[in-house]
């Protein structure tokens, strides 16, 4: 067991700490907006889209390139790969392309094996995150990820991250029916390392995040200002917020 202090509060007795991904472990734009562009452009070229409609992809699927963010309602960054998918069919089924699953599944793949080779490209650790993973390690606290993104690239971001012999499990969102806020992603984490979930917290950037940590009845759930939420947001679930994960540590 160790102690976590957030800021000038001390959660005590944590055995597991479970992370989201994108926006609290990552940069969230630099991944999300460079994966999405990469997929619209494939769908694009696969479809014969003129410009403006590849823009129209990328916002329909969760890109604001002119306020330089992800949009708060997602998809990409907060739902699954395939509500993603869907939003992309959708669109494209609005400007008279139908039956493009098979198109939008490929491109999503095709993008996936692109972005392997590139992982410096996409893959950029929020200031903290690797520390913090290895002093929890070091002191016994369990490690898990809890993330929307399929659980291969996720364990290919941590891989690149140097990070991995600190994870103890990675659960992705392709394992779960009920993404995020439902608490099926943790329940799934305390099963499989046999930890109650009175000895875990959540840490994550999104209210979704959050509320998944309050509805799996854990210690607490800590929110960071890296990614979708604002911190008058997360005062209405948490009373533990932080900049960034820099301001989490093991209390010695």
């Amino acid at each position: 067991m160790i102690d976590l202090s957030v800021n000038s509060k001390v959660i005590h007795d944590v055995g597991l700490v479970i992370f989201d991904k994108d926006g609290t472990l990552i940069e969230l734009y630099p991944y999300w907006s460079q994966m999405v562009a990469l997929r619209a452009r494939i769908i694009g070229e696969a479809l014969g889209l003129g410009t403006e409609h590849q823009a129209g992809l990328r916002w329909a699927l969760g890109v604001d390139e002119k306020a330089g963010c992800l949009r708060q309602e997602g998809p990409v960054g907060l739902k699954k790969r395939e509500i993603v998918l869907k939003a992309a069919t959708d669109y494209l089924d609005g400007i008279g392309h139908r039956n493009t699953l098979g198109t939008c599944e490929h491109a999503f793949d095709r993008a996936d094996e692109i972005s392997i080779d590139n992982l410096r490209q996409f893959v950029r650790p929020i200031q903290g995150a690797v520390s913090l993973m290895g002093a929890l390690h070091d002191r016994g606290c369990r490690v898990a990820l809890a993330t929307v993104d399929v659980s291969k690239r996720a364990r290919l971001a941590m891989d690149f991250m140097g990070v991995s012999d600190t994870l103890d499990l990675v659960v992705g969102g392709e394992e779960v029916v009920r993404s995020k806020p439902d608490p099926e992603m943790i329940h799934i984490i305390l099963e499989r390392l046999g930890i109650g979930r009175s000895q875990a917290v959540m840490v994550g950037d999104a209210l979704t995040d959050v509320q998944m940590g309050i509805n799996a009845g854990l210690k607490a759930s800590v929110g960071v200002l890296t990614g979708f939420a604002t911190a008058e947001q997360l005062r209405t679930l948490t009373p533990f917020i932080a900049r960034d994960v820099s301001e989490l540590a093991v209390c010695l």
